[in-house]
């Protein structure tokens, strides 16, 4: 194998060598170099030698550095290879529901492990082979996060429609045995793999020891586009709550057994039940907040704690907060602290109901522009309108319909911000005194699954 050097970064350790733009790598010290995992691994030594071809003809460089000091290659993509795709068609993907004419992006389903360990994606582990295990364990490539689902595997093949799924979980117990940290998450869907199933699989994972870190359980989402697909419905204050008594359960044996409760249930699960999200040390050090577990009590720990410093404004101040609807009622009680706080604050939060996706989604994360403006104009927003960070793209300021934040400004004729998903961020947008308005950016930021 071997991979093209697409530029070398001015002043750099590589440069000095002599290593030029177009230049091909081969190996470094004596391995070969497939992609960035192994380019990443096996860059970290000291005494570096890099082996190259240039015009056909093979030479090397000799580089000393401080370990983990960076050589400063560049490559055409960040992967230095193509994103691996998703060979699944599960019955619960979310991206098999969206509708026609979006961005193309919005269509590709990754299913890549080396995304897990950079940038934290969710793997099903049917993409990948014994090589590619091998050298996950060789490089302790850790944690891992897996797409399990359920641990059955009859039932795994069915969900994930892909006859290889069930077998692909010897990887997850290989994954264990060799000492690789697991973050799992089960995607729930009513009548097919909670209940006795779900109880089935976590009695499993709990098998795994102590390279399990934690496991997330999260309602599924489903859109109105569905036409020809699996048949599933949504969770019910009852069904929710049945399925979050098994989790708890589970959840305390854990803690009772490890010190830990591992097992947590989504925010999702503790509204659609109609129940109070747990209080903060429930969630320990949140392993899983950016799968919705705990995410709102953390964001309102951090609320809090922000208004013991917050300056507030000395002049009469109205912004105006579209949410989505599942968390409408947690967010407006939170709030409710800085409104007692700050009589000259007045503070708007409106809920907005997802017609883009036809109403059965609720989540603040899927709103779109469209809904949004469809809302708010004709309204008075006051000051400012605060937009959640997560409504956009990582790294953009685009929403899932494609509308933009310049053009949502331009429909409201107010200014209209990006806040990044902090308490303190929000406080303090909330008051004037700062807003977060410049988007992160993830060059991979796959739906996952």
């Amino acid at each position: 194998m071997a991979v093209k050097i697409d530029g070398v970064e001015p002043h750099s350790r590589a440069e000095k060598a002599g290593v030029r733009a177009g230049d091909i790598l081969l190996a470094i010290n004596g391995h070969e170099i497939t992609d960035v995992l192994d380019y990443r691994f096996f860059e970290t030594e000291r005494n570096v030698r890099l082996n190259l071809c240039r015009s056909g003809k093979e030479y090397s460089a000799e580089i000393v550095k401080p370990q983990y000091a960076q050589l400063g290659l560049c490559f055409d993509t960040y992967l230095m290879d193509q994103q691996r795709s998703c060979r699944n068609k599960c019955i619960f993907c979310f991206i098999d529901q969206l509708p026609p004419g979006m961005r193309e992006t919005l269509y590709f389903k990754d299913d890549d492990d080396r995304l897990s360990f950079l940038f934290g994606n969710y793997i099903t582990l049917t993409n990948i082979d014994d090589r590619e295990i091998d050298r996950v364990l060789k490089m302790h490539i850790s944690p891992i996060n897996i797409s399990v689902h359920t641990m059955d595997p009859e039932l795994r093949c069915k969900m994930m429609n892909n006859r290889f799924a069930g077998d692909s979980l010897r990887h997850l117990y290989r994954l264990a045995e060799g000492g690789i940290r697991l973050n799992c998450q089960i995607v729930l869907c009513p009548g097919v793999n909670d209940g006795p199933a779900l109880e089935s699989t976590l009695h499993k994972l709990f098998d795994l020891g102590e390279s399990l870190l934690s496991v997330a359980c999260v309602p599924v989402g489903l859109t109105r586009y569905r036409e020809g697909l699996y048949p599933l419905t949504p969770y019910n204050r009852e069904t929710a709550g049945e399925v979050l008594d098994l989790i708890e359960r589970f959840g305390e044996q854990f803690r009772k057994a490890r010190g830990s409760r591992t097992v947590f249930a989504s925010d999702e699960l503790y509204l659609m039940a109609e129940r109070p999200i747990p209080p903060l040390e429930f969630y320990e050090d949140f392993p899983q907040i950016e799968n919705g577990v705990g995410m709102l009590r953390n964001l309102q720990d951090e609320f809090d704690w922000a208004l013991e410093e917050l300056r507030l404004p000395e002049q009469p101040r109205k912004v105006t907060i579209p949410t989505g609807e599942a968390g409408y009622a947690f967010l407006d009680s939170m709030l409710d602290g800085l409104r007692a706080k700050c009589h000259n604050l007045t503070i708007d939060l409106v809920p907005v109901h997802n017609d883009f996706f036809g109403g059965t989604v609720d989540v603040t994360g899927l709103l779109t522009g469209v809904d949004i403006v469809g809302v708010l104009k004709g309204r008075e927003l006051g000051d400012a309108v605060l937009l959640a960070s997560n409504m956009m793209k990582s790294g953009e300021d685009i929403f899932l319909d494609d509308m933009t934040l310049e053009e949502l400004r331009r429909e409201l004729g107010v200014p209209s911000f990006r806040v990044e998903n902090t308490g303190e961020a929000l406080a303090g947008a909330i008051a004037g005194n700062y807003v977060s308005d410049a988007p992160r950016h993830n060059p991979y930021e796959g739906a996952g699954q």
